[in-house]
This record gives structure tokens, C-alpha cells and sequence, in this order.
């Protein structure tokens, strides 16, 4: 088990934000949190890396974490390869070992030939790819997913969205995806974690299985409709 939630809580002063939730996250799984606006999914993926403390509860984190942004934040003064080693650089990491590992994702997801180019020069994609790739280039166990392809349009969401999916799935990391998007929760996850208006709480967990699908394929599935309408159940 990579990371275990039990009867968790968050309260900012007087407010309660999150209340009493417990599930976990198998190794190699990819859970999809869904819930209104204001429930609490940014501040748990906050709580899970270490960044807010929690104020009831508990949770069992025996993992290394990788944190991806809703934007990629890239620095424009610094090339695609600069922006991709700076976790490394920043740990003082920067080893032969760790240096081949990321010259490796560059050149299997594509962005080997931009890796000199300056994130103005790539499409809002090719950047998403980039900011995955300075993630993994620190060996995570768990990725923390939060809306990273909102900034985006809707076709270019699709298809980074697949790509992203399929890199995640070959390195064969854990994720956690937070999404207000019912699709984008059903193509891309391996359970999906329903949470209710604020205080959070646990609505419902749906077990969601297409195979060996893509993201992208699942769309096209015949169950997909299915498991869209009960998602659409929780919030009607």
C-alpha cells in the first residue's frame, strides 16, 4: 500500500474543510478525486505532500512524492533541459545516474529535439510534458496530479491527457488526479473517489475497469456512458 487516508480531517480555524475520510491508494493504482468546488481536493493533495498539517486523523505515507501544478510553471530564462533538471539541481542530485534518466525521458516522450528551445517555443502540450518530466526525473513513488491540463484548451486536454496517462502507466508510477471533470476522472483513473460539498467527505468510491484501454480509447468504450451516468448520479 502506497498511501493510507484514515477518518481525516482538515479545519481552517472555525471552517471545516475536510471531514473524517478514509481510503487508500494501492501501488501502481491511479486514483481520480472528483467533487464540487470548494470540497477540499487541493488542500488533501497539499496534506498528502506535507505542506498543510492535518487537524484530525491520520495518514500513512511510506512514499516519495512528485507535485504537478494545474500550470506548468516553466522558467522562461532557463532552456526545456534547464527547466527539467532543476528538482535534481535543487537537491544537489545532479548525478551522471539521474542526468542519463532524464536525457532517456526526453528523447522516449518526445522532446529531445526541444530540449534546448525556451518553454515560449512549445505548444501548451509539449510544456505539460515537460513539467511530467521534471516530476519523474526526481523517481517519485506517488504523483499528486492537480488539474494539471485545466490551463489547457479542449482538444489539446484530450490529447495531452492521453499522453500524460500512457507515460505514467509505462513508468509504472502511483498517481492521484483531483478534476472537476467527470470524463477526464473516468479515462483516466483506476478508481474514482467521489467527495461531497465542503466539509469533504467520502460520497461514493467507483471501481472503473476498460482493460488495457488509453485514456483516449476508453472515451469510445461502451461503458464508459455507464460510468458517466452513475458519476452524474452523485451530483444530482
Amino acid at each position: 500500500m502506497k498511501l493510507e487516508l484514515q477518518n481525516l480531517s482538515f479545519s481552517y480555524g472555525t471552517q471545516e474543510i475536510l471531514h473524517d475520510l478514509s481510503f487508500s491508494v494501492a501501488e501502481g493504482e491511479f486514483v481520480s478525486l472528483l467533487g464540487p468546488s470548494g470540497c477540499g481536493k487541493s488542500t488533501l493533495l497539499s496534506i498528502i505532500a506535507g505542506l498543510t498539517p492535518v487537524t484530525g486523523g491520520f495518514f500513512v505515507n511510506n512514499a516519495t512524492i512528485g507535485y504537478m501544478l494545474q500550470r506548468d510553471h516553466l522558467f522562461e530564462w532557463r532552456t526545456i533541459y534547464d527547466n527539467v533538471i532543476l528538482g535534481l539541481e535543487i537537491k544537489k542530485i545532479l548525478t551522471h545516474e539521474n542526468i542519463e534518466r532524464v536525457n532517456r525521458l526526453l528523447e522516449r516522450y518526445g522532446l529531445e529535439a526541444f530540449k534546448d528551445k525556451r518553454p515560449s517555443e512549445l505548444s501548451g502540450g509539449m510544456r505539460q510534458r515537460a513539467a511530467l518530466i521534471r516530476t519523474l526525473a526526481l523517481n517519485p513513488d506517488i504523483l499528486l496530479l492537480d488539474e494539471p491540463f485545466s490551463a489547457l484548451d479542449y482538444q489539446t486536454r484530450l490529447r495531452v491527457s492521453d499522453d500524460i496517462g500512457e507515460i505514467i502507466k509505462e513508468e509504472k508510477k502511483t498517481a492521484l488526479l483531483v478534476t472537476h471533470d467527470l470524463s477526464e476522472a473516468i479515462a483516466m483513473g483506476d478508481r474514482i473517489v467521489v467527495l461531497s460539498e465542503r466539509p469533504g467527505t467520502i460520497k461514493k468510491i467507483i471501481d472503473i475497469d476498460f482493460g488495457s484501454l488509453s485514456p483516449l480509447e476508453r472515451r469510445n468504450a461502451p461503458e464508459f456512458q455507464e460510468y458517466f451516468h452513475e458519476l452524474w448520479r452523485c451530483f444530482s
